[in-house]
């Protein structure tokens, strides 16, 4: 079975698996789907270099592979024991040939390709893979993605310092890697796919582990050309012993800028291949390249992406700040922002608001289970009342953080004008990105907005992670014994069901104690060059480049 598909698939059969299974509402998927989505084979040209926009990522070193604009260069230079077809989000092999789990799911064997290789040439082992899972869990290197781990034998003494490694992962041989868990998890299948649980070559770590953060070496199908020139660019070719599908082309040029506007001017002047659409451009843009017939796969003439996403957009609120602990405040805030006309003003209407933080497309997910996740300010005011805040009247100013150069702003202060009409004053605070993230760990914000996309398409992505007590992601400082105790058993329970019923259960709870506040759920707003041909920008966000081809003409 190969790794991935290979160019683009025959869309018929897909897309329907995709509107059946995620079910997209707005998808422009026709019985004549697949038409124009195919190159001849004697037009398909192989080389070229794609020129594709990123924001300055957090990490590009699998041990804190954390965000989107890290993972997406890590996903072309690493390969994890599997991954996910672009276009269904269904499990396909990928440094890992097969698995299995034992009867109850506590104990999975994963059989690895033969005679695959790093960058620099060294064989890739089950030992390998071993050795990249503890330097995640190792609380000397503070990685905030080890919770990915956190089911495997040996996690909790690593991260209380009592061991150094994880007693659950063994290197039976060079390409046999047994994996024990605390418990039962089914879906284990699901975890071991995130690009963070790539393996990484001891030898090259441990010579010079900053030197390796910069210039990482993977097994995957691009190769670091050169190390990552911050704030400008990183650089990728193909690699050319790559053991899975070799890629149409010749490298990737991640291209950084500090916002989205002069992204989207590099690409009118045919200097970048795929961007983000500024906001107010959505429509124009459509107008001028052409929708995507699908919304994730682009061609020339079809180069706009609108697909729905596996992705939330939120609101975090500091349930430890002195205002905030207090859930009839956040109640009421959540009760006062007008979803609806944000996604109408900010992104023409291609955005649905949200009233669940988990979104459409997951299985498991229920519309509306969020009580507070809505619209009335009558509501809003006689909670903030309740509060002791009749109108606003005493309440402290409330800070509105975000992440400057992508766009937030413009959605700030909308929620900004609809809290005024509850009474809430508030004040918008802009911060680059990583140190953006340095506040939200540290705990230093009120409320502030995040993103979470899928790191594998299953609810337990979308409520572990974000709010068990001790999660390092859980920045909205959520903490509930009972949630935690049910997250525990939904993952050890077999039964599809009854795990798909606890999660519901969780996700009702959680948004009971109004703990963060959905705004809307993610659609794809990317426009592609009219170079590009067979790219896929999957419902995850990571962009397929193994298949992308370009024309060079």
């Amino acid at each position: 079975m190969s790794r991935r598909i290979r160019s683009i698939m025959a869309l018929t059969l897909a897309l329907a698996l995709v509107v059946s299974v995620m079910g997209l509402g707005g998808c422009a998927a026709t019985d004549e789907g697949d038409e124009g989505t195919e190159a001849p084979v004697d037009g398909m040209q192989m080389g070229g270099t794609f020129n594709f926009y990123i924001a300055e990522p957090a990490f590009i070193d699998p041990y804190n592979l954390q965000e989107s604009e890290g993972t997406q260069v890590g996903q072309a230079v690493f390969d994890s024991l599997v991954a996910f077809d672009p276009l269904t989000s269904e499990v396909v092999p990928a440094a890992a040939e097969s698995w299995e789990p034992n009867a109850d799911a506590s104990v999975w064997t994963f059989n690895l390709v033969p005679g695959a290789t790093f960058h620099d040439g060294s064989p890739v082992t089950a030992a390998d893979f071993k050795y990249a899972w503890e330097r995640i869990c190792n609380p000397d290197n503070e990685s905030e993605i080890s919770y990915h781990l956190a089911a495997v034998m040996g996690f909790d003494e690593m991260q209380a310092g009592d061991a150094t490694e994880l007693s659950g992962v063994k290197a039976i041989d060079d390409t046999t890697l047994e994996v024990t868990l605390q418990y039962p998890f089914a879906d284990f299948a699901y975890v071991v796919g995130h690009p963070a649980l790539a393996p990484v070559p001891m030898a090259a770590v441990e010579a010079d582990a900053a030197a390796f953060s910069d210039k990482p070496i993977g097994n995957g199908p691009f190769m670091m050309a050169e190390p990552w020139n911050h704030d400008q660019y990183i650089k990728l070719v193909k690699y050319d012993d790559y053991y899975g599908d070799e890629p149409n082309i010749d490298g990737i040029d991640f291209k950084i800028f500090t916002d989205q506007d002069t992204a989207f001017l590099e690409f009118q002047a045919g200097n970048v291949d795929f961007v983000p659409i500024p906001t107010g451009q959505i429509q124009s843009t459509v107008d001028e390249y052409g929708e995507s017939p699908d919304g994730y796969s682009v061609n020339p003439g079809e180069q706009v992406s609108l697909g729905g996403e596996q992705a939330i957009y939120y609101l975090l609120m500091n349930n430890i700040d002195p205002v905030l602990k207090d859930p009839k405040i956040r109640e009421a805030l959540s009760l006062a922002i007008n979803r609806q006309a944000i996604c109408d003003t900010v992104f023409e209407g291609t955005r649905v608001p949200a009233s669940s933080i988990v979104p459409p497309g997951i299985v498991g997910q229920t519309e509306g289970d969020w009580q507070y996740a809505k619209y009335d300010v009558e509501e809003a005011k006689t909670v903030l009342a309740d509060a002791g805040y009749p109108d606003g009247e005493g309440l402290p100013t409330i800070k509105l953080e975000y992440n400057t150069g992508s766009g937030h702003e413009d959605i700030l202060q909308l929620v900004q004008n609809d809290l005024k009409a509850i009474g809430v004053e508030s004040e918008l605070v802009g911060t680059e990105w990583a140190q953006y993230l340095d506040k939200l760990s540290e705990k230093t914000y009120q409320v502030g907005r995040l993103g979470w996309i899928a790191d594998y398409p299953i609810m337990d992505n979308f409520l572990y992670p974000l709010f068990l007590s001790s999660s390092a992601d859980n920045y909205s400082n959520f903490s509930d014994s009972a949630v935690d105790t049910k997250l525990s058993e939904a993952r050890q329970t077999i039964d599809e069901a009854g795990r798909l019923a606890l999660y519901q259960e969780i996700s009702k709870t959680v948004g009971d104690q109004a703990s963060v506040i959905p705004m809307f759920y993610y659609r794809h707003t990317r426009v592609a060059s009219d170079r590009v041909n067979d790219g896929i920008y999957s419902p995850n966000g990571l962009f397929y480049f193994e298949g992308v081809w370009l024309d060079q003409q």
